[in-house]
């Protein structure tokens, strides 16, 4: 007697067909012939394409040409219908469609019954996926070149498609909805002591212009190099994470401010932004840290400051090239695993696209989606996004260099997909380089004249950075001035508060 036992049994032809459920497309199909109001329940996420039955993607697909024409979908309607296309017969004749609407006595339960032809579709779906993976991931000549994280990007990609591919839309909302909505919000600025209803940014003066930062929105925050972009990010990101450990816990048991924030740095490297952040904190120039040109009461000065700065819930990705998938699967997963606050991307242009025919090769086009894709994560967490950018170099050409949007490098879509537009902007970087000399025919005292009110200029401009407000979707435009330790790379309000500037 044999004891041999198949490693690899073989599989029925059932259990290797797609699934699928005729009889629930056929009453689906029916119902609707009986009253076409039925479309009203299925029509925000049921389409041709999610039935099996080729004649029964062709019958909903006329039939909700028809109802979206404003004409009656029945079976003499659509006999005409297929008797003009010339593919009656494909659809099983006039006597099919007749007995598709007679096989129906209710339309009860339908919006279910939709439901379940639509989650099988889903299944033959992660089928296909399945198989697409499976085929990808064996070495053959069209895969030379490309990595294994690029292959699990594109699996995802296609998962987040089909996992959004049938989302409902959401449908009107009440005005007295609305109301109550909107007077929560109000309410709960008010209860604020800073009157901030976002995100805090630790900011006194930009919380007070923006009410902090607000869920789903993209924040653009821009500049020339030097200008201060990543270190203000950085106290941005540091203050909101720090006010999450420290402030008071709501009715929710919940810390009322802040939140776990999410810094993805594609320019420098965990290490360089964690000492940024520790010279900041411990006030020792961070040139002197990465030197080990410390003494020994600093080095415990350090030792504190980290201490401290361990509980902070600031978690740092440093993949160079990321793509938005990418970031979008690693955010969603901090946000399961510890929550998520803010979403800070350090910066935009070091990103790379999907590969997509239409950015291949056009670099604002490729921008444009990644900005839309950022505009995108920040809506589908509920949290908002700041993404920092480059700006060009022809701010470098005017007399003026304060930063306007049209200065926004590689615009495309950047002004238009974000809610915030705020550039960093410090008059002193340049006053420092443009000491005036002497010219050949200026006499000394003139030249004393001019070059005292270099000095005057560059002592008022000392230590004081600008962040220009240049778009608010929901506020006001204008200039906060902002004190800046360069040493330290650290931003803190400034003691008087002539802050704002319309």
């Amino acid at each position: 007697m044999s004891n041999i036992v198949a490693l690899n049994p073989s599989k029925s032809a059932t259990d290797l067909a797609p699934p699928f459920n005729e009889q629930a497309e056929r009453e689906m199909l029916g119902a609707l012939l009986l009253d076409n109001r039925v479309m009203d329940q299925v029509g925000d996420f049921l389409r041709g394409d999610h039935f099996y039955v080729p004649s029964h993607q062709r019958i909903f697909s006329a039939v909700e040409r028809l109802i979206n024409k404003g004409q009656l979908a029945s079976p003499t309607t659509l006999k005409g219908y297929f008797e003009a296309d010339g593919d009656l017969s494909h659809v099983g004749g006039a006597e099919y469609l007749e007995g598709l609407k007679n096989a129906v006595t209710t339309t009860i339960g339908m919006k279910d019954i939709g439901g379940t032809v639509y989650d099988l579709y889903l299944r033959r779906e992660l089928l296909t996926i399945g198989e697409q993976m499976s085929q990808d991931a064996r070495p053959s000549p069209t895969q030379i070149g490309i990595e294994a994280t690029h292959l699990i990007e594109q699996a995802e990609l296609r998962l987040f498609n089909l996992a959004t591919a049938g989302e409902a839309e959401r449908g009107f909302t009440s005005f007295n909805k609305a109301l109550a909505n909107s007077i929560a919000i109000a309410e709960k600025a008010y209860q604020s002591d800073g009157h901030v209803v976002g995100l805090t940014s630790g900011f006194r003066d930009i919380n007070r212009r923006m009410g902090g930062l607000h869920p789903s929105d993209l924040v653009i925050l821009a500049g020339r190099p030097s200008m201060g972009k990543t270190a203000l990010a950085t106290n941005i990101a540091f203050n909101a994470a720090k006010a999450y450990v420290q402030s008071a816990k709501g009715s929710d048991g919940k810390p009322k401010e802040g939140g776990p924030i999410a810094f993805f740095s594609l320019e420098m490297s965990t290490e360089q932004l964690a000492t940024r952040i520790l010279s900041s904190a411990a006030r020792i120039p961070s040139e002197r840290i990465r030197r080990g040109e410390i003494k020994k009461d600093e080095m415990l000065q350090l030792s504190m400051a980290a201490r401290d700065l361990a509980e902070v819930p600031l978690f740092i990705d440093d993949t160079p090239g990321i793509t938005v998938m990418g970031l979008r699967t690693r955010a969603r997963r901090l946000k399961r695993q510890h929550g998520l606050g803010l979403i800070v991307v350090d910066y935009l242009q070091l990103m790379s696209g999907s590969g997509s025919k239409s950015s291949d090769g056009n670099r604002v086009q490729e921008i444009s989606e990644i900005t839309r894709g950022l505009k995108g994560i920040a809506k589908e967490l509920d949290v908002p996004v700041i993404a920092l950018s480059q700006l060009s170099r022809q701010t470098e050409n005017r007399d003026n260099k304060r930063p306007q949007l049209a200065d926004l490098r590689e615009s495309g879509s950047i002004e238009q997909d974000a809610d915030v537009v705020m550039f960093v902007y410090r008059e002193e970087y340049y006053l420092a380089r443009e000491e005036p000399g002497r010219r050949a025919d200026e006499n000394e005292s003139k030249f004393n004249e001019r070059y005292t009110r270099w000095q005057s200029a560059l002592a008022e401009a000392q230590n004081v950075a600008e962040v220009i407000l240049a778009k608010q979707r929901h506020g006001p435009i204008g200039t906060i001035r902002l004190h800046f330790d360069g040493q330290f790379t650290h931003f803190e309000d400034l003691a008087e508060s002539k802050a704002f500037d319309e």
